[in-house]
C-alpha cells in the first residue's frame, strides 16, 4: 500500500465508512491513502483523523516533550536521590537494627512507595498538565494541586540554602590546608580543641574545629541570640546563594529541553563520586567495623513501633511523592510512554542509592571511630551535622585532604541542585499550566519565581539564619506533605475511580494495572497515609536547634506555614461549590465529575452517585 498526496478534485474515490469518534470537538485531518489504479481511475480510502488532544495542552499549543527518554529518567532519579539519601537513611538503618531496618523499609516501599510513585507518573503523563491542572479529572480536588505547589515553593526557600553551604565549603576547599583542621583561627572559641583532648561526647561535638567552622565561620550563629535576633545577611553566603539561583534559572528557563541536559551531569556525578569515596573509604583503618555496624542485624528492634514509623516516614519523603514534581516531569512525556516501567526503575534506583550510600558513610564513620578511639555511636549522626561537620572532619585527616574535600562537596552540590530543579519545575509547570497566559512568558515567570525564592532565602543566610532554616525544615513539608498525598490518593482512587484511572493507563501503555496495584491505590495506600498523618500529629515535637528552644510565636508561625498549604484543599472545594450554577446536588455533581463528562451530568448520569462506582476495584 502506498501513501501519497493527491489533488482531491481530480479523482474519483471510494470513501470508507467513518469510524465512530468521540465527542471531542476540534479540527480534523484528512488522510488519503492510494490503494490501486484501474482504467485510469484512482481508488483511495479516506479517513478522518481527530488529533489526540492528549498530545497538546489546553491552550491548543503543542506540549513540549523531553528530548530523550533518558532525560526524563535522569531528572526523576536526580530529584528523588537527594541529600537525605546520604545524610538520613544510613543513620536510620544503623540506629534501627541495621539490616533488620530493611524489613519495614521494603514493606512500606512495596505497599505505598511504589504504588504512589506509579500513580503520580501516570496521572501527569495522561493529563499532560502540572499538579493543579491534572485535577480536571475531579475539579473539587484542585486545591490539593495548589497544596503541593505551595509546599514545593516553601521547600525551595530553605533547600537552596543547603546548596549554598556546600558551595561555600567547595570554595573553602581550594587551599593547601583545610580551614576546619585547627583551632587557631579567628572564629574559634576558647572551648575549641581536637578530638584527642576531649573526654566526653558532648565536649567532642561542641568543640571540634569542624563543628566550630560550620557554626561560627559559615553560619556565624554566635552573633545571634535566637530567631528574634537575625541580623543582616552574610555577604559570603548571600553570594553563594546568588550563584545557586543563577544556576537554577539557566537550568530551567527554557523548560525540559535545558533541564533535561543539565541532569546528565547533576544526576550522574553523585554516583561517580560515591564510588570514588567508597573505594577510598574501605581502605581506611576501622572502615570494616563501621560497615559491620551498619549491616548488623537486630531483629528485636522490629518489636519497637518507632522503627516502623521511621521506616514509613523515610519512604514518604525519600521518593519525592507529593511535591508535584513527578506529575510535572511526567506531563512532558510522550503519551504512550511506559510509565509503569519508569516507576519501577526509578523508585528502585532511589532505594538502592540510599543503601549504597550507607557503605560510603559508615566506612568513614568507622575510620573516625578508630582514629579517635571512641565508640561508633559517638560519631554517627544524621542531617547537616553529618555532611558539614563529621564528614569534613574525616576528610581533613586524609592525605591530599583538599582534593577529597573538593570531590565530596561537588557531590553535595550536584545532589542538591537537581532536587532543587525538580521543586522549582513543579511550581513553574503547575502555575503556567493553570494560568495559560504564562505559557508565552515562561522565561520571565521563571525569573520571577527564582528571584522571589532568593529574597525569602536571605532570611536563612543571616547570623540567626539557622533558626529560620530549622523552622522551615520542621514545618514546611512535614505533616502537610502527608496530608496532600492522602487527599490526592482519595481523589484519584475513590472519586475519579480506580477503574477509570486503570482505563487511562491501559490507553497509554496498552496494559491494565494488575489487581495488586488497584488494591493498593484504593485501600492500602490511603490507609497507610491516614495512619502517617495521625502519627505525625500525635508525635509532634516543637523544633529546636541544639539547646535553643523556639519561642511560642515562632511555633505559631511554623504552624501557620504548614496550615496555609493544607488549607488550599477545603478552601478551593468551598470556592468550587459556591461558583458552580444550580442546586447543591447539581453543583456537587459537576465538582466531582471529570470536566470531559459534564455533558453526562446534564443528562442526569453521574457515576459517583451510583453504588457500583464506589465498590468497583
Amino acid at each position: 500500500m502506498l501513501t501519497e498526496k493527491v489533488p482531491v478534485g481530480v479523482m474519483s474515490s471510494v470513501v470508507a465508512p467513518e469510524k465512530p469518534t468521540s465527542n471531542t470537538m476540534g479540527p480534523k485531518e484528512v488522510e488519503l491513502i492510494l490503494v490501486k489504479e484501474q482504467n485510469g481511475v484512482q481508488f483511495t480510502s479516506t479517513t478522518l483523523v481527530a488529533p489526540n488532544q492528549n498530545q497538546t495542552n489546553p491552550s491548543g499549543e503543542e506540549r513540549e516533550t523531553w528530548g530523550k527518554k533518558i532525560d526524563f529518567l535522569l531528572s526523576v532519579i536526580g530529584f528523588a536521590v537527594d541529600l537525605a539519601n546520604v545524610w538520613r537513611f544510613p543513620y536510620l538503618c544503623y540506629k534501627n537494627g541495621g539490616g533488620a531496618f530493611l524489613v519495614p523499609y521494603l514493606f512500606f516501599m512495596v505497599i505505598a512507595g511504589m504504588p504512589l510513585f506509579y500513580m503520580e507518573l501516570a496521572l501527569g503523563q495522561y493529563n499532560r498538565e502540572g499538579a493543579a491542572g491534572v485535577w480536571k479529572i475531579c475539579p473539587i480536588f484542585k486545591g490539593v494541586g495548589f497544596t503541593v505547589i505551595l509546599i514545593s515553593l516553601y521547600v525551595g526557600f530553605y533547600y537552596n540554602v543547603i546548596i549554598s553551604w556546600a558551595l561555600f565549603y567547595l570554595f573553602s576547599s581550594f587551599t593547601s590546608e583545610l580551614p576546619w583542621v585547627h583551632c587557631n583561627n579567628t572564629w574559634n572559641s576558647p572551648n575549641c580543641s581536637d578530638w584527642a583532648d576531649n573526654s566526653s561526647a558532648s565536649d567532642i561535638y561542641k568543640a571540634t574545629p569542624a563543628h566550630e567552622y560550620f557554626e561560627r565561620a559559615v553560619l556565624h550563629i554566635q552573633d545571634s541570640n535566637g530567631i528574634d535576633d537575625l541580623g543582616r545577611p552574610r555577604w559570603q553566603l548571600t553570594s553563594c546563594l546568588g550563584v545557586v539561583i543563577v544556576l537554577l534559572y539557566f537550568s530551567l528557563w527554557k523548560g525540559v529541553k535545558t533541564s533535561g541536559k543539565v541532569v546528565w551531569i547533576t544526576a550522574t556525578m553523585p554516583y561517580v563520586v560515591l564510588t570514588v569515596l567508597l573505594v577510598r573509604g574501605v581502605t581506611l583503618p576501622g572502615a570494616s567495623d563501621g560497615i559491620k555496624a551498619y549491616l548488623s542485624v537486630d531483629f528485636l528492634k522490629l518489636c519497637d513501633a518507632k522503627v516502623w514509623i521511621e521506616a514509613a516516614t523515610q519512604i514518604c519523603f525519600s521518593l519525592g511523592v507529593g511535591f508535584g514534581v513527578l506529575i510535572a516531569f511526567s506531563s512532558y512525556n510522550k503519551f504512550g510512554n511506559d510509565c509503569y516501567r519508569d516507576a519501577i526503575i526509578t523508585s528502585s534506583i532511589n532505594s538502592l542509592t540510599s543503601f549504597f550510600s550507607g557503605f560510603v558513610v559508615f566506612s568513614f564513620l568507622g575510620y573516625m571511630s578508630y582514629k579517635h578511639n571512641v565508640a561508633l555511636d559517638k560519631v554517627a549522626r544524621d542531617g547537616a551535622g553529618l555532611v558539614f561537620v563529621i564528614y569534613p572532619e574525616a576528610i581533613a585527616t586524609l592525605p591530599g585532604s583538599s582534593v577529597w574535600a573538593v570531590i565530596f562537596f561537588i557531590m553535595l552540590l550536584t545532589l542538591g541542585i537537581d532536587s532543587a530543579m525538580g521543586g522549582m519545575e513543579s511550581v513553574i509547570t503547575g502555575l503556567i499550566d493553570e494560568f495559560k497566559f504564562l505559557h508565552k512568558h515562561r522565561e520571565l515567570f521563571t525569573l520571577f519565581i527564582v528571584v522571589a525564592t532568593f529574597l525569602i532565602s536571605l532570611f536563612c543566610v543571616t547570623n540567626g539564619g539557622m533558626y529560620v532554616f530549622t523552622l522551615l525544615d520542621h514545618f514546611a513539608a512535614g505533616t502537610s506533605i502527608l496530608f496532600g498525598v492522602l487527599i490526592e490518593a482519595i481523589g484519584i482512587a475513590w472519586f475519579y475511580g480506580v477503574d477509570r484511572f486503570s482505563d487511562d493507563i491501559e490507553e497509554m501503555i496498552g496494559k491494565r494495572p494488575g489487581m495488586y496495584w488497584r488494591l493498593c491505590w484504593k485501600f492500602v495506600s490511603p490507609c497507610f497515609l491516614l495512619f502517617m498523618v495521625v502519627v505525625s500529629f500525635a508525635t509532634f515535637n516543637p523544633p529546636n536547634y541544639g539547646p535553643y528552644m523556639f519561642p511560642p510565636w515562632a511555633n505559631m508561625v511554623g504552624w501557620c506555614l504548614a496550615m496555609s498549604s493544607m488549607a488550599m484543599v477545603p478552601l478551593y472545594a468551598i470556592y468550587k461549590l459556591c461558583t458552580l450554577p444550580g442546586k447543591f446536588c447539581d453543583r456537587l455533581a459537576y465538582a466531582i465529575t471529570p470536566e470531559t463528562e459534564h455533558h453526562l451530568v446534564d443528562n442526569g448520569e453521574v457515576r459517583q452517585f451510583t453504588l457500583q462506582h464506589w465498590l468497583v476495584v
